[in-house]
């Protein structure tokens, strides 16, 4: 009898589990329509396209009705009326562990480097809420970029969030990369979303460099992937920053660029049909981009200093999503067009410019001095087509004199070459001597 029950239930288990699957009805666009998946918004599926077992995954984004709206997270290729969806988990995590540094992942969080699996020792979710505001420690200290004019006119704090917003071509992927090399972070996690192949590439080896590399970790996403893709890039990079910063850990989260984030999530709005309302732009965009800011920031142990890049287009500063950019982080960091025409790198347009924090974790001798120079600037601005025609006499205006004199000096502190390592505290020094030498002329 005991023999017979062994055999039974080893039968049982040979027995093939019967699984629930539903199936295809329709295709719109980026969007697969199923009837017969029982799931929630954020599940994972899984559409098998062809006899030969191919399949692509999905991910549960919406409902109409009794149909399940789902979009694939590759390429719909062989995907048909009556193809059958299963099923698969609840919204996924991406792994994590020390084995990360120095590795490159997909937007879904897989290796792509084609350096085999990554060591890892748990799963962290995706989707995480941010950080409640009264647990957040106040920004206090210092974080040094190696970047002379974002330290020493912009200079950010730990767990400060900053937007820098350019056009097209004006040195934005080469200043990240200066501030990936040389920051006083402990981890680096940057998200390329959206970029070129080509792009890629350029920036893992030329910008940012093998010394770079070694103490990050990138996220990529290029523009030829489905927009969920591009999507869950922002969110897998902004989830390992938040381990990491779990851990203790100061982090330099860039994600480059929010821009592209915010069209893949126009596209995905439109998609399940939201209406358009701002420019083309659906609701949802606008109400997800301060939940994906937000969650960077200092928490009870680390932090992470959160760098948003914002592609504006047409040099347009005030379109919609550089607008609502913005207003959600600390501080912002213009790219000016004109400065890059002339050979002045990094481009970085210092009176536009402004960090909100900088006045709390800036030495007041040091704040006074900048702020004189900016002045400085300032003036030899507004009167810089009169000097051009030759229109300017001196000696009519003491504060466009000095601004004159002392124009060749301010131009060598705030250019940088991309090989030239920056010194907050050298850079500081330098700052103080330059306005000791303008205020004495001004006596």
């Amino acid at each position: 009898m005991a023999e017979s029950m062994v055999e039974l239930s080893n039968r049982i288990s040979r027995v093939p589990r019967f699984q629930f699957h539903g199936r295809v009805t329709r295709v719109v666009g980026l969007v697969v329509e199923a009837v017969g998946v029982e799931g929630a918004v954020g599940d994972l599926c899984r559409i098998h396209s062809g006899a030969r077992g191919e399949s692509v995954a999905a991910e549960i984004v919406g409902f109409q009705g009794d149909h399940v709206l789902l979009m694939p997270l590759g390429s719909m290729e062989g995907v048909k009326p009556g193809a059958a969806v299963q099923r698969q988990s609840r919204s996924s995590g991406v792994p994590f562990g020390a084995g990360l540094l120095g590795r490159v992942l997909d937007g879904l969080g897989r290796p792509m480097d084609g350096l085999g699996p990554i060591a890892y020792t748990r799963m962290v979710p995706i989707a995480a809420e941010p950080p409640n505001p009264l647990t957040r420690r106040p920004i206090r200290d210092i974080l040094a970029t190696g970047v002379r004019s974002l330290d020493g006119f912009l200079t950010l704090g730990r767990g400060q969030r900053m937007g820098i917003f350019a056009g097209s071509g004006v040195g934005k992927s080469t200043l990240l990369g200066m501030m990936a090399r040389r920051t006083s972070a402990d981890v680096n996690v940057i998200a390329l979303l959206g970029e070129r192949g080509r792009e890629v590439r350029d920036f893992i080896e030329g910008s940012l460099g093998p010394e770079g590399l070694a103490r990050s970790v990138v996220v990529v996403a290029t523009g030829d992937q489905p927009a969920l893709v591009r999507a869950r890039g922002a969110l897998v990079a902004t989830a390992l920053a938040e381990a990491f910063r779990d851990e203790g850990k100061e982090v330099l989260l860039m994600v480059d660029s929010v821009t592209r984030v915010a069209m893949a999530w126009r596209e995905l709005g439109l998609a399940v049909g939201e209406p358009p309302t701002t420019r083309g732009y659906p609701p949802s965009v606008f109400a997800q981009l301060p939940r994906l800011l937000e969650r960077a920031g200092n928490g009870s142990r680390g932090g992470i200093t959160g760098i948003y890049t914002v592609l504006v287009e047409g040099d347009d500063f005030n379109e919609p999503v550089a607008d609502h950019v913005r207003s959600v982080v600390d501080g912002h960091v213009v790219l000016s067009r004109k400065l890059a025409s002339a050979g002045h790198y990094p481009a970085v347009d210092v009176l536009e410019s402004t960090s909100r924090v900088r006045d709390q974790i800036v030495d007041p001798e040091v704040i006074r001095a900048s702020n004189r120079l900016l002045e400085l600037l300032a003036a030899f601005r507004e009167k810089e087509d009169l000097i051009a025609v030759g229109a300017y006499e001196p000696g009519n205006d003491a504060l466009l004199d000095r601004a004159v004199r002392f124009r060749d000096p301010l131009k060598q502190l705030l250019r940088q070459e991309v090989d030239d390592p920056g010194d907050v505290d050298d850079v500081f020094r330098r700052i103080v001597e330059l306005d000791r030498a303008a205020s004495g002329e001004g006596r």
